[in-house]
């Protein structure tokens, strides 16, 4: 994902945002996105998403997101009236990365 693709589709929260917010608060639990960018809150469907690049941030890494946007807009979408997240993409996008850390 590009930093001003959004990861939260409901409250339009990009990629950009979050790392931000976790660069600047570097909070302890992921859950704190959701209280603060409100990310998450919605329809739920960023939450696996939020978690894995929280986990990135604390282990010194550039959170990203291994998914191009307009496939991560369409599973969504799916998931949207399935409520079912779609397993393939969602292990794509949160693959380990094998860089080292920053």
């Amino acid at each position: 994902m590009q930093p001003d693709d959004e990861v939260c589709l409901c409250f339009h929260v990009s990629l950009r945002k979050i790392r931000n917010y976790l660069q600047r608060e570097n909070p302890p639990v992921a859950s704190l996105i959701s209280e603060c960018l409100s990310a998450g809150t919605g329809c739920m469907w960023c939450v696996p998403f939020l978690k894995h690049l929280h986990k990135l941030h604390q282990e010194g890494k550039e959170p990203d997101l291994r998914v191009s946007p307009e496939e991560y807009m369409r599973t969504r979408a799916t998931y949207r009236t399935t409520n079912v997240r779609n397993p393939d993409v969602v292990a794509r996008a949160t693959q380990p990365d094998s860089s080292p850390p920053n």
